[in-house]
């Protein structure tokens, strides 16, 4: 990897098919490494279930919500961190009064071919 400036690499706000709004905070070619977004998930919200093609770490920094992961459960809150190999079925449910949100690094970077969806109209 090589070092380079990349302005104004943070996107707008976007709403997913994944029953969240994402900011990307970092996503870039120039830094195929790795992807760095911002997550929020309303309250009472549980996003789609999902795996990805790349290893995933979620950081906690506001909220509190409850993880599923393969099908097992369990409570999250803010200051908390879950790591999520590659291929592991997952969503969160926002179980606050107030919005649940959390950084999502990706490693390698994060592509839209790399989310697989595992309910509803999942191909």
């Amino acid at each position: 990897m090589r070092a380079s400036h990349l302005p104004r690499a943070a996107s707008k706000p976007f709403e997913t098919r994944e029953r969240c709004v994402i900011t990307e905070l970092l996503n870039s070619a120039e830094s195929p490494a790795a992807s760095l977004a911002e997550a929020r998930v309303r309250p009472g919200v549980v996003t789609e279930g999902h795996a990805l093609g790349v290893d995933e770490a979620y950081v906690i920094t506001q909220g509190e919500g409850c993880m599923e992961l393969d099908g097992r459960r369990f409570a999250v809150q803010a200051g908390d961190a879950v790591t999520i190999p590659a291929g592991v079925a997952q969503r969160i449910e926002n179980t606050g009064a107030g919005d649940l949100v959390f950084l999502c690094l990706c490693t390698p970077r994060f592509t839209p071919d790399t989310y697989r969806p595992l309910e509803g109209d999942a191909p």
